[in-house]
């Protein structure tokens, strides 16, 4: 039934998407369809949660296999993983991360963005070791967002994705990340100097 979702999409969009469609498409009586998801939102939503989960394993399988010297050329792969998606994966296109639909698709609390720069920074911290904080949770969200709208503009401009708006979001991600996680190392680092300082001077204290 997702596989038959996924091709609807493609072909009419979710406006036109229904759970008559779908079982018709699918080849199972409506009953079958109900069985399982109420209405069509349920089955966007489990079709959106596997290509998720499809996405986490790509770019985690590329991350066991390739190496990478440096985080960012980890992010230009991520981005490629999603344009690859975008242009094999039924249904991906259609809906993303499900933001084409609802943006809690994913999560009733949290946005589809905010989830998937959650996975995806469990993925970094895990290959690069990050320094985990509120900040990058923020400074991730940010990127996902900014990214995805230009891949969306760029697959907008050409379904198989405009070369050059690829090539924009890779650098617009990159240059945003670096100017922000070079401002929060330079704050943990004064943090420390300070921290240092107020050490140094207490043993001072106490020898004198």
């Amino acid at each position: 039934m997702l596989d038959a979702c996924a091709e609807l999409l493609d072909e009419a969009g979710y406006d036109a998407l229904s759970t008559t469609r779908i079982a018709a498409r699918a080849d199972v009586a409506i009953g079958s369809v109900y069985q399982f998801f109420p209405d069509k939102r349920a089955i966007t939503q489990a079709l959106t949660q596997r290509n998720v989960e499809m996405f986490i394993s790509r770019v985690g399988r590329r991350f066991m296999v390739d190496e990478y010297p440096d985080w960012w050329h980890a992010v230009d792969a991520i981005i490629e993983e999603y344009v690859d998606m975008h242009r094999t994966v039924p249904g991906f296109g259609a809906l993303r991360f499900g933001d084409a639909v609802d943006l809690n698709l994913l999560d009733s609390v949290s946005e589809n963005n905010t989830v998937i720069a959650g996975r995806l920074r469990g993925l970094l911290l895990q290959e690069f070791g990050m320094a985990d904080s509120e900040d990058l949770d923020l400074t991730l969200t940010v990127a996902v967002e900014a990214g995805g709208a230009v891949l969306a503009l760029a697959f907008r401009r050409d379904p198989n994705g405009y070369a050059p708006l690829i090539a924009e979001a890779k650098r617009l991600i990159r240059e945003y990340l670096s100017s922000q996680l070079r401002a929060q190392r330079d704050a943990r680092e004064r943090v420390h100097d300070r921290a240092a300082t107020v050490a140094r001077r207490g043993a001072a204290d106490r020898v004198g």
